[in-house]
């Protein structure tokens, strides 16, 4: 299939369209076509698949040729006949500040820091448990207005998205993984196929880096094993280090108040096996507990989301 004709299912935010204009040129011209996903109509919580359901039922029904995520929208379990035909190379993973400081040891006591991360909320507090996380929704122009407005004396941010957006100069510092791990897939975008379309299937293929499909394929077979959802703070890294693969983790509770953080290094040859390993390493830690505890917290209104 020319790839001229091709059509790329995804979101109608700015960042989503960035995202898939960046996919477009890469493939010599595709047709962009915006999808609005339940995740748009209704930001306020839910799992997140709500944000691909619309695109990947698209995809079912032959209105696009490849969809493209943010790869930490998609779910472990993808639909029958759809799979992850390839991921283009990795924007900077890491989170990022966003305010007037330089360094997380800057930020004044109890400073208002905006975020609608669970994940976000429990490494912030576990390293500045002084610190007001408050809620923080929107998307990406509407966050930085909101912190323009003084609503906030500072956000984190996806670094890539602002990256993508071109406005990385919004960064005052980036948050170290050893003090907030990224979210799995954070940083990279994932071309979804139906399993039939040869065609379709090749081209993303063909655009893919292998470092990061293998980093993407590590972080969700941890994901998986854990058994994860959206309302647990889970943060999950795999990275390439010369011939090795790194991959880290951290889970915890909401408020900061405990958490579990692992890592380990393997061959690069399975990275399935490596998040595997890792998850089973965080279980024998008593993750699953710790998991189940911060996803009763989130359900409790125990810890503002």
């Amino acid at each position: 299939m020319p790839a001229g004709r091709l059509r790329l299912g995804t979101r109608g935010s700015a960042l989503a369209l960035a995202q898939a204009e960046l996919v477009s040129r890469a493939l010599g011209s595709a047709e962009v076509v915006p999808i609005r996903t339940s995740g748009d109509r209704d930001r306020n919580g839910g799992d997140k698949a709500r944000f691909v359901r619309e695109i990947e039922a698209a995809l079912l029904e032959g209105e696009v040729d490849i969809g493209v995520h943010s790869a930490k929208d998609l779910p472990s379990d993808l639909p029958e006949g759809l799979r992850i035909s390839g991921v283009p190379k990795r924007e900077d993973p890491l989170d990022c500040w966003v305010g007037a400081e330089s360094s997380l040891a800057a930020v004044p006591e109890g400073a208002r820091v905006g975020t609608s991360s669970l994940r976000r909320r429990a490494q912030l507090l576990a390293a500045r448990p002084d610190l007001e996380v408050s809620e923080l929704r929107g998307n990406v122009d509407t966050r930085l207005a909101k912190l323009a407005a003084g609503e906030h004396d500072a956000i984190v941010l996806a670094s890539a998205g602002l990256v993508r957006l071109g406005r990385e100069e919004e960064i005052a510092f980036h948050l170290e993984e050893a003090t907030m791990t990224p979210a799995p897939g954070q940083g990279a975008l994932a071309l979804q196929t139906r399993v039939d379309d040869e065609g379709a299937s090749a081209a993303a293929a063909e655009i893919g880096d292998p470092e990061a499909g293998a980093e993407l394929r590590a972080e969700r077979a941890g994901v998986a094993a854990l058994e994860a959802s959206c309302n647990t703070p889970l943060g999950l890294h795999a990275a390439y280090r010369g011939d090795r693969l790194a991959i880290g983790a951290f889970c915890g509770l909401p408020d900061g108040s405990e958490w579990i953080r692992d890592q380990l290094e393997g061959d690069r040859g399975d990275p399935e096996a490596l998040g595997r390993e890792l998850a089973e390493r965080l279980l024998g830690a008593g993750a699953a507990e710790l998991l189940a505890r911060a996803e009763r917290m989130a359900a409790e209104g125990g810890a503002e989301r």
